[in-house]
């Protein structure tokens, strides 16, 4: 592979149509510059997730912090939110595609988050050309034609573009500063910063970001140094930057005061992050066998540890002033009509639910899913932007409520395991391919959701879990039922050479002893 040194970067991947413009000397002096900075914090910070499991692993249970009590009980408030962030009633999310790009800026939204982290795949040509399109998205001179001839361009009113970098337990292989990996989310935050605040000021709105995997307020107080280097170094004002952070860990959830405390002078709001958040809860009780969760399916927005977390997410962001934001509708358009009837008013009842819960927002992924986002909030905001004056103060979560995840019903089924094994296979194939948002039984399926698929199936199979029939979740049976999944696949025209790998891939997570904490971790080897 060719290698090239500039501005204290050694560039390992090939060069790409995007690279010239894109991995300036100037920028990558810049990224360079912050991996120097914080890179020995960020480790120090994963060593201390490792360190926080391990305790919970020898039976100590989390709470809420004493240390930061009075961060809790304090009467602070967050900085007051910039124009184009004020109404956020529904926002998409989608990988940095050129034409999924124009297509969600172009939708019926108030905001489009490009995202660099679970809904892409990320090869070395997928991240340079996402920050290349993202570039041409800030100047309003993103364009794409497709092979029939169609054009597709911007209108001329759009949705706020705010990007998601890569969380902090990811690196950049193809950037290394002193022969280390640079951080993903220092390499994606700083080219995006770099080359598009200036730009995005100048035209009245500003950098803004969503904070994924977050564990704790020390790494959102790394974060806010981050933003607070930034913007001396380019001469940006403090503040311009706007950070929404996704709740989708359970251990951040008895963080939240905190983490809008740490990023206050640049925060925007808090994300329930439903599926990622599902997904850590049986990572980080994965020894647990009296809090095995049932079937994916079961684990709805209505039982009463995942209640719990929303409601008290509202509560906290509205008393400092803050934007909550709710989950995702990750459902898919179908031919058929009736598929759609139905799976229309269950997005419908979900976000009825979040509007009445105090909810400002939402998250959807795909355009047509809008006017029915759109309609359950206006139903309840009229034409108020927010409801930040609903302050929730009938809520009161304890840990215990927080922790609530054998009060969950439902069975683990052989429906489930089988649905949890198609999912992560058919995932992992296109993920290895270099797609990271995949259409499957019509949902959109991204890492987040192939983590809570995995992260089961190795659950279960640790712990021997009793099947409704009677039967149980072994070894044998994800085998049987990886091999059938694999012809099956085979059979609708996937690719054999992917799906071997991805087979490969799921076995490691599935069947080895140790849990392995992100599946995109050993996948990005695997990875151009």
């Amino acid at each position: 592979m060719p290698e090239t040194t500039l501005a204290g970067a050694n560039v390992r991947g090939p060069e790409q149509p995007d690279s010239a413009r894109v991995l300036t000397p100037e920028a990558l002096a810049f990224v360079a510059s912050l991996h120097e900075e914080f890179d020995e914090r960020r480790r120090q910070l994963l060593a201390r997730r490792e360190a926080r499991q391990e305790a919970i692993r020898g039976g100590r249970m989390p709470d809420f912090l004493g240390e930061t009590r009075e961060v809790r009980e304090g009467n602070w408030r967050v900085a007051e939110a910039p124009a184009d962030l004020r109404k956020r009633v529904v926002e998409i999310t989608g990988p940095v595609d050129r034409k999924m790009m124009i297509n969600a800026l172009n939708s019926d939204v108030d905001v489009f988050m490009a995202d660099f982290e679970d809904a892409l795949s990320p090869t070395w040509a997928n991240v340079i050309a996402g920050q290349g399109n993202c570039m041409d998205a800030v100047r309003r001179e993103i364009e794409f034609e497709n092979e029939e001839g169609k054009r597709y361009e911007l209108e001329e009113e759009t949705a706020t573009l705010v990007v998601r970098p890569r969380g902090w337990h990811l690196e950049e292989k193809n950037v290394e500063v002193g022969g280390e990996r640079i951080s993903g989310s220092l390499f994606d935050f700083g080219l995006y910063f770099f080359h598009n605040a200036g730009e995005l000021l100048k035209r009245g709105s500003g950098p803004y970001f969503y904070l994924p995997k977050l564990e704790s307020h020390l790494e959102a107080r790394l974060w806010n140094d981050v933003f607070v280097f930034a913007q001396d170094a380019l001469g940006v004002p403090q503040g311009s930057i706007r950070a929404t952070v996704l709740i989708e860990n359970i251990l951040a959830a008895f963080e939240m005061d905190e983490i809008l405390y740490e990023l206050r002078d640049h925060m925007a709001g808090l994300n329930a992050g439903r599926w990622d958040y599902i997904f850590s809860a049986i990572k980080v009780f994965r020894n647990r066998e009296d809090l095995v969760l049932p079937d994916r399916g079961a684990v709805t927005m209505g039982v009463p540890f995942m209640r719990a977390y929303t409601e008290l997410l509202v509560r906290t962001c509205h008393r400092r002033g803050a934007h909550a934001m709710g989950g995702m509708a990750a459902f898919i358009p179908s031919r058929d009509p009736e598929v759609n009837e139905r799976a229309l008013e269950k997005v419908r009842e979900d976000k009825v639910r979040e509007s009445r819960a105090g909810f400002d927002g939402t998250w959807i992924a795909h355009p047509a899913l809008g006017p029915v986002a759109r309609g359950a909030f206006e139903d309840v905001l009229g034409h108020e932007a927010h409801q930040k004056a609903v302050l929730r103060e009938d809520v009161r979560v304890t840990a215990e409520d927080l922790l609530s995840l054998d009060r969950t019903p439902g069975d683990v089924t052989r429906e489930g395991v089988r649905l949890n094994v198609a999912v992560a296979l058919e995932y992992l194939a296109s993920w290895l391919g270099g797609q990271g948002a995949v259409a499957i039984n019509n949902l959109m399926e991204d890492a987040a959701t192939a983590e809570i698929s995995r992260s089961q199936l190795w659950q279960w199979r640790h712990h021997q879990a009793a099947l409704s029939d009677g039967g149980t979740a072994d070894a044998a049976l994800y085998a049987e039922m990886r091999d059938e999944e694999m012809e099956r696949l085979r059979s609708e025209g996937q690719d054999t050479e992917r799906l071997v790998a991805a087979a490969s891939l799921l076995d490691s997570l599935v069947l080895d002893d140790h849990f392995t904490g992100f599946l995109t971790i050993p996948g990005y080897e695997e990875l151009d």
